[in-house]
């Protein structure tokens, strides 16, 4: 009877507060991905224009999921930029960064991840991992890996990671990183179990550990929405492979609008 009594003796605000906690993470848990991805869907007779050669692709990974994606190509290109975005928007809004890296006679591939764009097929962070995989596996056919370099934005910095510590890319660079999504969202809600709760982890720090390539991480020294721990603890983990670029004065989303950032992606492109 003890625990009973025990219960009963429980005040009612502290069961309120208890409840409102379980109801918190389980109303976190299953509307999550309204937090993380914020797409734009294009209809499947959207038609891209640019004044600039380009094709459209479609990466048919499996029955029901297409991966959409655009590819600005050059006369004898020097390799291949492989570009994961960020979190928001569609490579319709993205595409417009290839010129960063076209200038230097490299072509671009930018996709869009399951639900943004064109691309279909229901979330999680395993198929949209293995899709991404897919693509690079289709692209390793067309260029030879030492001449392929992968790019990741944000949140697009993950799967950049993964996809280079799974293959044998030329470089990886990442723009604005997370050391991983948990610790992302333990800065912006720290009382909450997030181990248990995130259905996306995307285990930056993880990965990176295993990237044989040289890697490249750009971020801004102002950047509030990922600060530049995030990055600098990165670097910690491989020091010897990694090279940490500070932009000084960048936030999160104006990076090119610095000088800076253009002088490092010419130097690594042209090295």
């Amino acid at each position: 009877m003890q625990p009973l009594s025990y219960l009963l003796s429980i005040s009612p605000s502290v069961i309120y507060i208890a409840a409102g906690y379980i109801a918190l993470m389980l109303l976190l848990y299953f509307i999550q991905e309204k937090f993380i991805f914020k797409p734009e869907k294009l209809s499947q007779d959207f038609e891209y224009k640019y004044d600039v050669p380009f094709k459209e692709l479609f990466f048919d990974v499996e029955p029901g999921v297409s991966i959409n994606g655009l590819h600005f190509y050059c006369a004898n290109p020097k390799g291949l930029i492989l570009y994961f975005h960020g979190n928001t928007r569609s490579i319709k809004g993205w595409s417009k960064y290839a010129k960063d890296f076209s200038r230097y006679q490299y072509d671009v591939v930018l996709v869009d991840y399951r639900g943004f764009g064109k691309s279909t097929g229901k979330r999680s962070e395993k198929e949209m991992l293995n899709d991404m995989q897919f693509v690079y596996d289709t692209l390793a056919v067309q260029y030879h890996e030492h001449h392929i370099l992968v790019y990741g934005r944000s949140m697009g910095s993950g799967f950049a990671t993964k996809i280079a510590a799974d293959n044998k890319p030329r470089y990886l660079i990442i723009d604005s990183p997370y050391y991983s999504l948990k610790k992302v969202a333990e800065r912006y809600a720290p009382i909450l179990p997030h181990r248990l709760l995130l259905r996306y982890q995307l285990r930056t720090d993880k990965w990176i550990t295993r990237v044989n390539c040289h890697t490249y991480i750009i971020h801004g020294t102002k950047d509030r929405l990922i600060p530049i721990s995030h990055s600098e603890k990165l670097q910690q983990l491989n020091p010897h492979k990694i090279t940490l670029i500070r932009i000084h004065g960048g936030r999160h989303n104006n990076l090119p609008s610095f000088p800076q950032y253009h002088n490092f992606i010419r130097d690594i492109l042209l090295y």
